[in-house]
């Protein structure tokens, strides 16, 4: 399943994704700091929920609060949840 996440106080807007089951693939993200971001995509593909969530959660970026992978954590969280809810 695709999911997009729209992202809250980074420099990123999106960050789409797929889904199938727990395991999270083809993360792509819409500004932000292009070569971190595709890093991270390529690191965390094939990853599962749990595994990027222990790894990305609680990251900060400067004073706010959050960063990309802060959100990344979030994003595949809500989309394991949607895929579930189906």
């Amino acid at each position: 399943m695709e999911y997009v996440y729209t992202t809250k106080g980074t420099c990123s807007r999106k960050i789409t994704l797929t889904i199938n089951g727990d395991v999270v693939t083809n993360v792509s993200f819409q500004g932000g700091c292009n070569g971190n971001l595709k890093g991270i995509s390529a690191l965390v593909d094939g990853c599962t929920v749990d595994w990027i969530e222990n790894k990305c959660a609680g990251i900060l970026c400067g004073m706010k609060g959050t960063s990309c992978p802060d959100q990344l954590a979030k994003a595949v969280r809500e989309a394991y949840n949607a895929s579930q809810s189906k």
